[in-house]
């Protein structure tokens, strides 16, 4: 493994960078827990402090990110509400607890958008970052096999055979979605655990021929379709900051 070759020290770094970044988010899967069943039906709902939280939290991620950045989890957060009405409430795909959307999920959506943004552009991470999508490939094939193995998860198995097929035609993207991957089925398992939502036993509660775990492990797949989305939109409104990035970038390579 590639990763073995990487210098203890650099190793080090990789992690606290990673848990400094992304991994914020590991926290945010205990606050979880009273959004969920066992805590509103025996303490009280605490849905709008948990809403509140996730706004200030938002607020001040937003406050550090770069003025890109910034600009991508605007998009995102409304692209999310869109998506997550969509998917949640139109299609069935998953319900939350209230059966509603919580304000926490699109802003959730856009400040993990954002995080894992900036940790796959971080120097260091560049440096290793076909080490560090070697082991993310083996974690996320091992999830996914165990899933379908133990739990007949196939609607995650399909979805998980999308992200690689997906990214095997984007390389750049890579560490970024296997990044995504990661964090999203750790969001998903403690919400799921807790009970703030669930997903039905068949994809979209209809489709017998793809039995789903509660939760699927592909799930990474729709935050693929919100990364287009926001970049779809920030082109239209940013062009010539988009042929400027581009420019950039191809004289980059050019020099490479």
């Amino acid at each position: 493994m590639k990763i073995l070759k990487v210098p203890k020290n650099d190793i080090k770094k990789l992690g606290y960078i990673f848990l400094r970044k992304p991994g914020i988010f590991i926290g945010f899967i205990f606050i979880l827990f009273f959004d969920g069943t066992f805590f509103a039906e025996n303490y009280t709902s605490s849905q709008f402090p948990i809403n509140i939280l996730a706004l200030l939290s938002f607020f001040w991620m937003y406050k550090r990110a770069t003025l890109r950045v910034r600009k991508l989890m605007i998009y995102a957060v409304f692209l999310g509400l869109l998506g997550e009405y969509f998917f949640s409430v139109y299609l069935g795909m998953y319900t939350y607890r209230l059966e509603n959307v919580p304000w926490y999920v699109p802003l959730g959506h856009a400040a993990l958008y954002g995080r894992v943004f900036i940790f796959s552009k971080d120097t260091l991470v560049k440096k290793y970052h076909k080490a560090i999508e070697q082991l993310f490939t083996i974690i996320i094939t091992v999830f996914a096999l165990v899933y379908l193995v133990f739990f007949t998860d196939v609607f995650g198995f399909v979805m998980t055979i999308a992200v690689f097929v997906i990214l095997y035609f984007r390389p750049k993207d890579r560490l970024y979605f296997y990044t995504m991957y990661i964090i999203v089925a750790l969001l998903e398992i403690g919400g799921t655990a807790f009970g703030a939502w669930k997903w039905p036993p068949i994809a979209f509660g209809v489709f017998e021929f793809l039995p789903s775990n509660n939760p699927p492990s592909g799930i990474s797949l729709f935050y693929f379709l919100l990364d287009v989305s926001c970049l779809f939109v920030y082109i239209l409104f940013h062009q010539k900051q988009w042929e400027r990035f581009k420019k950039i970038n191809l004289n980059s390579n050019n020099i490479n």
